[in-house]
C-alpha cells in the first residue's frame, strides 16, 4: 500500500513538471501575440523571404554584382564587387535603383502564388514595366533586357512601356500607339 502511494507521488510530480512546462509555453505563446510582436515577427520573415528571392533575380540583372540583405526593416545591398560591403539601398545610382526595384517585383510576382490557399492556386503570369529605362547606361540596360528576355522564357509575359526605340526593337512583339490630330491608334508588329 506504501508502495503504491509513493508510485503514485512520483507518477503525480511528473505530471506536474509537464503540466508547468506546457504552462510555460502557453505563457510564452500568450507574450509573443501579444501588441505588435506576432506582427513584427511576421514582418521581419516576409522581409526576409523578399530579400532572398529579390537576391535571385538581382543578381542575375546585375552580373552577380549585387543581392539583398535586410537590417532592422531596412533592405540592403549587398555588394560581392566590395568586399560583400553592405549599404543602404539609397545608395545606389539611378540605373542600380532600377534594377533592384525590377529584382524586387519579380520576387513579388513569384511569391504571390505561395499565398494562395486551398485547392485553388494562382500565379502572376504577366508584369509590366513602365519606363525607368531611360535611366540606364546602355551597358545596364543590356543586363536588364537579357533578364527580361530569360523571364518571357519562363511562360511569363514581361511587358514593357517604353519611349526608347533601340529598347522597343529588341522585344518579339510590340504594340505602337501612333498620336494624331484625330485621335491615337494603335499598330501591332
Amino acid at each position: 500500500m506504501l508502495e503504491q502511494k509513493l508510485v503514485r507521488a512520483v507518477e503525480m510530480r511528473a505530471e506536474l513538471e509537464q503540466r508547468r512546462i506546457r504552462t510555460a509555453v502557453a505563457r510564452t505563446l500568450w507574450q509573443a501575440l501579444q501588441g505588435d510582436n506576432f506582427i513584427a515577427f511576421i514582418q521581419g520573415e516576409a522581409y526576409a523571404r523578399l530579400a532572398f528571392d529579390g537576391s535571385a533575380h538581382l543578381k542575375t540583372l546585375t552580373a552577380d554584382r549585387y543581392s539583398f540583405s535586410v537590417d532592422k526593416d531596412e533592405f540592403q545591398v549587398v555588394d560581392h564587387w566590395n568586399a560583400d560591403e553592405p549599404r543602404p539601398v539609397t545608395t545606389l545610382s539611378g540605373g542600380e535603383s532600377f534594377l533592384a526595384s525590377l529584382a524586387l517585383a519579380l520576387a513579388l510576382a513569384e511569391g504571390l502564388s505561395g499565398l494562395s490557399s486551398g485547392h485553388t492556386k494562382f500565379t502572376l503570369e504577366s508584369l509590366f514595366l513602365d519606363e525607368g529605362f531611360g535611366t540606364l547606361d546602355p551597358e545596364t540596360l543590356e543586363y536588364v533586357v537579357s533578364g527580361i528576355e530569360g523571364l518571357s522564357a519562363n511562360d511569363r509575359l514581361i511587358g514593357i512601356i517604353s519611349h526608347i526605340p533601340e529598347l522597343a526593337e529588341r522585344m518579339p512583339a510590340r504594340i505602337n500607339v501612333k498620336k494624331t490630330v484625330g485621335g491615337s491608334s494603335i499598330e501591332v508588329s
